[in-house]
């Protein structure tokens, strides 16, 4: 075979086999890695739309199936926040909570979806990529999960997953304590299931099962839609916490900012135009 004189350059330059290069030059290129599973990848949009005609406002978004079946004292516990929240909601205070302090939202709260999620696939990883604080989620494929004292406790966990015929099932541990889905406690050892699966073109499910033995007294399970947005673009959204339409006061509780106040939040809004309380899966939508 009859070497270029850049070839052959390159072959003395560098001391390399003239054979080398020539193997080089003749090798075939590696195939193209496959991507696994039905096509999942797209911008989704939780369905059905909990904030319809909502839009620029908050609400407070029921925690799914009522709640888990604590052990206690955590049942207990847990009655009294959510008492405590619902309190302040009524008296026109909501208090603030990790989404309206700007804190990223964690697993599973992540998949509520309440701005768009973009998910991506690739040969070995499912990316997870959701517009509120730009966050990023990543499934690992074909991955073994490690011994949890391996485990650095996240806001997202260690995800793998894996194939079962039209279904990505993902395992995912390691969720940091203080990362509290609807303020729902939970240990080191809690456990998260996903079942994700197409259920019609442009629909997607997202079953979810938690499982903790030191918190709960059961598995809890729920359940997200999405459906697909084509025309929509993820944008970069890092909130601000002098958001224009509310200012998390010094005592914990959040205001509204109206227009009578000329754009300054009073230290206590009125109840009947109060926003709910911001738990991890309710936020204000604005588009």
């Amino acid at each position: 075979m009859r070497l270029s004189k850049i070839a052959l350059m390159a072959a003395l330059g560098l001391g390399m086999p003239l054979q080398a290069v020539a193997a080089t030059k003749s090798a075939p290129a590696a195939p193209a890695a496959k991507v696994e599973g039905p096509d999942i990848s797209g911008v989704w949009e939780i369905y059905p739309d909990p904030f319809a005609g909502d839009e620029n406002t908050f609400k407070e978004l029921p925690v799914p199936n009522g709640g888990p079946k604590l052990k206690e004292p955590f049942a207990s516990q847990w009655k009294a926040k959510r008492a405590d929240r619902d309190a302040k909601i009524a008296a026109g205070t909501p208090l603030a909570d990790p989404s309206t302090l700007c804190l990223p939202e964690g697993m599973p709260s992540i998949m509520g979806a309440i701005f768009p999620l973009q998910i991506l696939q690739t040969p070995g990883q499912v990316t997870v990529l959701a517009e509120f604080l730009t966050q990023t989620r990543r499934i690992l494929l074909g991955k073994t999960m490690p011994p949890d004292d391996e485990l650095s406790p996240n806001y997202y966990g260690y995800s793998v997953g894996r194939w079962e015929g039209d279904t990505l099932v993902v395992t995912t541990r390691g969720v940091r304590e203080d990362v509290q889905f609807f303020e729902i406690p939970h240990s080191g050892k809690m456990q998260i299931t996903e079942r994700i699966r197409l259920t019609a073109p442009g629909y997607l499910e997202d079953q979810i099962t938690v499982e903790d033995p030191e918190t709960l007294q059961e598995p809890y399970r729920f359940s997200y839609g999405y459906k697909l947005n084509p025309e929509y673009e993820i944008k970069e959204y890092l909130c601000d916490k002098e958001d224009p339409l509310f200012k998390v006061n010094d005592d914990g509780t959040v205001s509204m900012k109206t227009d009578a106040t000329n754009g300054a939040a009073p230290a206590t809004a009125p109840a009947a135009a109060a926003p709910a309380a911001t738990a991890p899966a309710g936020k204000g939508k604005k588009k």
